[in-house]
């Protein structure tokens, strides 16, 4: 490729800003797509949550270097801080803010001239230009570049409620009357009634606080799990991970009455049923129905594999993720380890059988759940300086 690349990067997430960052730093020419109006739209979208990573494990180098003072107090920032403190000022710096196009998204990718099975691995495919296709507030329109990062990130893809991973019958259909995002509580009327909680990672369990709190809520919580162990890890040294963990252990044992924890469950069918949705549930004893007002899926979410169709990327049959990372994390500590321990990722683990394309942050992780914002920096570190 060019000694100097033209870069795409797509998402301004935390980690797509810290590549654009890293091209200011190299002295690369580049572009930033951000489907959203801001940056950090997906952060701003569950902006009310805490995270249970203090600031340091949310920072990069590059962005104490370009922005100067940053909290180094220990402290947690919830969504709202990290975009207002964050990602917003990086974002307004004149070398990134004048290489971003806003509400423009990149819905499919390609190599100029060629099909996904020709040239397979050869000179002339890693010679060939990738050629965008963007949605834009103008139109359609396409753009060139010699390295595309993939930085989109998973939030705006959740996965479905159904067992084995498949819609449930009536899923599609009360498709709009199901929250599939982390619910603000600032309005408890909101969510007054019965609400079934359908997820057991930390999305549910920040669910299942926070909703078990309000007053004139009750809750039916379906884990799939018969005995969960709510991803306990041994001396934690996360205090607000130990703190969801406790209270979701909590709560499965009976303290708060407003809440049922159905262990070993999993949703069959929803129906409407007046104004209600009527859930079956399907346990280790008879099926049971529950009627409730709301219902919260929060079972996942990965990232969209169909952007890059038409590139030769080869994914784990197993977590989707980029073959050779998702091969290296399992081998490393298997999908229930804690993120804090596993290895930072080299640029053997990053690359795809298409040249100069990577897909970086959140969404290189497919289905595991151990990414921190700390992985997805070295990720950038790693493909930067490969080609430096």
């Amino acid at each position: 490729m060019p000694r100097t690349p033209h870069v795409a990067i797509l998402g301004a997430g935390p980690v797509g800003l810290d590549a654009a960052l890293a091209c200011v730093d190299a002295g690369w020419p580049f572009t930033v797509y951000e489907a959203g109006q801001t940056a950090g739209s997906h952060v701003q979208a569950w902006g009310h949550v805490r995270l249970f990573t203090p600031w340091d494990l949310n920072l990069s180098q590059r962005m104490r270097a370009h922005l100067g003072e940053i909290p180094q107090d220990g402290s947690c920032p919830t969504g709202h801080e990290l975009v207002s403190r964050l990602l917003h000022p990086l974002a307004q710096l004149p070398a990134v803010a004048n290489r971003f196009r806003h509400g423009t998204r990149v819905t499919a990718i390609a190599r100029a001239g060629l099909l996904k099975h020709e040239q397979i691995g050869t000179e002339a495919r890693a010679a060939a230009p990738f050629t965008l296709l963007l949605d834009t507030p103008d139109g359609e329109d396409t753009a060139e570049a010699t390295l595309v990062l993939d930085c989109t990130g998973t939030y705006s893809h959740p996965n479905t409620l159904g067992d084995g991973g498949i819609p449930s019958p009536g899923e599609r259909t009360l498709g709009h009357r199901i929250t599939r995002t982390l619910p603000a509580t600032d309005d408890p009327g909101r969510w007054a009634g019965t609400v079934l909680l359908v997820g057991a990672g930390k999305s549910a369990q920040t669910a299942a606080r926070d909703l078990g709190a309000l007053p004139d809520t009750r809750l039916e919580w379906v884990v799939r799990n018969p005995a969960p162990d709510w991803g306990a890890i041994e001396n934690d040294t996360l205090p607000g991970r130990q703190e969801l963990v406790d209270s979701s252990k909590e709560l499965t044992d009976g303290a708060n009455p407003r809440v049922t924890v159905h262990t070993g469950a999993r949703v069959q069918a929803l129906h409407t049923d007046g104004d209600h949705i009527r859930a079956r549930l399907t346990t280790s004893g008879d099926p049971r129905d529950v009627l409730v007002d709301h219902v919260v899926s929060l079972t996942g979410y990965t990232g969209d594999p169909a952007l890059y169709r038409q590139l030769q990327v080869h994914e784990c049959y197993a977590t989707g993720a980029p073959m050779n990372l998702s091969a290296a994390l399992l081998a490393a500590s298997g999908a229930g380890a804690d993120c804090l321990t596993q290895p930072a990722p080299g640029i053997a683990q990053l690359r795809t059988p298409e040249s100069d394309f990577y897909i970086l942050g959140a969404k290189s992780y497919g289905r595991l759940n151990t990414f921190l914002l700390r992985t997805g920096y070295e990720q950038v570190d790693a493909v930067i300086s490969a080609y430096t």
